[in-house]
């Protein structure tokens, strides 16, 4: 169940039956440089919130509120320019694997937002149901729902596309924060049947060059660790393009006595992500296996 409201020219998505959580719209991309007039305004609402959660942006390590907190973390690259990055920072196979894509004719540019960029993602949304294991939410987006979807924040984002003989095989969604310090991957995705060009890594390196250009001196790939989950491919991916794990701190506002005792007790985290990191492991390989079998299946009829 989710609903949103507007407080303070901002946008909050409040999600949860039991449990009612409320976010900025753009959570890890957006800020708040003074969140008591927010918080204020979330109290008098007349929307039933139990927990306000925000956390604060990269070049903030150290907490700066009194509100209940735990540390998050992003998976962040500083950048000065893209040739540091390129031979100083990237490893010996992100480098190859970046160049691949050039050698097998894949172009990488940045894109304006418009019907070509709209009728790509679409494309890119319903190649398969299945990525990484795990049913992909945006299969089966229609080309209606993918403009809103894709189109927020269009005022400070800057997309990349990824062209293999004039087609949109991949594509990114770089959104910069207010104060300009950070970029946010608020989506890089590609096709699966062309994984052997490396599109992501010619992805990554473009939008290294997008943010250098622009001085943005950090590229932000969303977390580096989610829960109890280290390591993965996707965690081993962003070490090879050179992101490192930084922890900053995330706040959980209490808004009724639900909230403080659902925080306090630690129900504001998913049931999985309080699993011991073995358990969750034979989970996701239980739920990739069940969902290869599913797609074999679809594909057999």
């Amino acid at each position: 169940m989710a609903s949103a409201l507007a407080i303070c020219g901002r946008d909050i998505n409040v999600r949860g039956r039991l449990l009612r959580v409320a976010t900025i719209e753009g959570d890890k991309y957006r800020f708040l440089d003074d969140p008591r007039p927010l918080v204020e305004g979330l109290r008098n609402s007349g929307t039933r919130i139990d927990l306000f959660t925000f956390m604060q942006r990269l070049s903030e390590t150290t907490p700066k509120y009194n509100y209940p907190m735990e540390w998050d973390n992003f998976a962040a690259l500083p950048i000065t320019t893209f040739e540091h990055w390129w031979m100083k920072v990237l490893g010996f196979k992100g480098r190859n694997k970046a160049k691949q894509a050039e050698k097998k004719g894949v172009k990488l540019r940045e894109i304006p937002f418009d019907d070509v960029l709209i009728h790509g993602i679409w494309r890119i949304y319903n190649e398969t149901p299945i990525r990484q294991g795990k049913r992909f939410p945006h299969y089966g987006m229609s080309l209606e729902t993918v403009r809103p979807y894709a189109g927020t924040f269009l005022d400070s984002s800057i997309f990349i596309g990824a062209f293999f003989d004039d087609v949109l095989i991949g594509f990114a969604k770089l959104t910069v924060d207010e104060t300009r310090t950070q970029a946010g991957l608020m989506n890089i995705v590609s096709m699966i049947q062309h994984r052997d060009k490396a599109p992501n890594n010619a992805i990554i390196a473009q939008a290294v060059k997008s943010c250098a250009d622009r001085h943005i001196p950090n590229l932000v790939y969303s977390n580096f660790a989610y829960g109890n989950k280290q390591r993965d491919s996707l965690s081993d991916f962003k070490d090879r393009n050179g992101f490192l794990r930084v922890n900053v701190p995330r706040y959980y506002v209490p808004m009724t006595r639900i909230g403080d005792l659902a925080f306090r007790m630690g129900m504001h985290h998913k049931l999985i992500d309080r699993l011991p990191e073995p358990i969750i492991e034979k989970l996701r390989n239980y739920r990739a296996d069940w969902y290869s079998h599913k797609l074999q299946l679809s594909q057999d009829k």
